[in-house]
């Protein structure tokens, strides 16, 4: 581990006790006892017919796990590094980008729909710090929508793949270093 991942792996630990500090709450009404999206409350504090939006949590939990991941990997130490990112890890980036967005715009339905419907509904991608008092956030959606997020970027992972390790001729396999050295200037040279 280079120090890098060690500071990657120290915010991804901030970033999971803030989540845990500030969990989504739902306000349960008294009529209805549908649950309407609140907000993030202090886990600690005193929160009158509020109950945990434990779906919602899950999911930010696991985006939080999933960017800490892609970001060990994008810190990797390699041999030499490279001025520019890859193909790879623009899609690890981008993957990145995708499920921050998904939370920070998750897919919402109107609480009335939501009282008198079988199946969850689907009203529209609302920003979450906004008023959405009179919205219920869509767990089942976003879990899909979070699944097709990471499936996706796996595909693109794979298809972006540089080809797998060249055959090494039997000079080159016990050449020292610096003839190992010589002799990729020269293939440069000649590219």
């Amino acid at each position: 581990m280079n120090k890098y991942q060690g500071i990657m792996l120290l915010v991804g630990a901030i970033n999971l006790l803030l989540i845990l500090s500030f969990p989504p709450y739902d306000y349960v009404s008294v009529h209805t006892n549908a649950p309407n999206f609140d907000g993030f409350l202090f886990v600690f504090g005193d929160h009158p017919n509020r109950t945990l939006n434990s779906n919602f949590l899950a999911i930010e939990i696991f985006t939080v796990l999933i960017n800490a991941a892609i970001g060990w990997l994008l810190l990797r130490s390699r041999g030499r590094m490279r001025r520019r990112l890859d193909r790879q890890h623009l899609m690890l980036l981008g993957v990145a980008l995708n499920l921050l967005l998904a939370l920070l715009f998750p897919p919402f339905q109107d609480h009335y729909v939501a009282t008198k419907a079988l199946l969850p509904s689907f009203d529209g991608f609302y920003f979450v710090f906004g008023d959405n008092s009179r919205r219920v956030i869509v767990a089942a959606m976003l879990w899909v929508e979070v699944v097709f997020i990471l499936f996706n970027g796996a595909l693109l992972w794979l298809f972006f793949c540089q080809s797998g390790p060249q055959e090494v001729k039997v000079a080159e396999r016990f050449a020292t270093p610096g003839d190992a050295h010589r002799a990729q200037v020269r293939k440069k040279g000649e590219a």
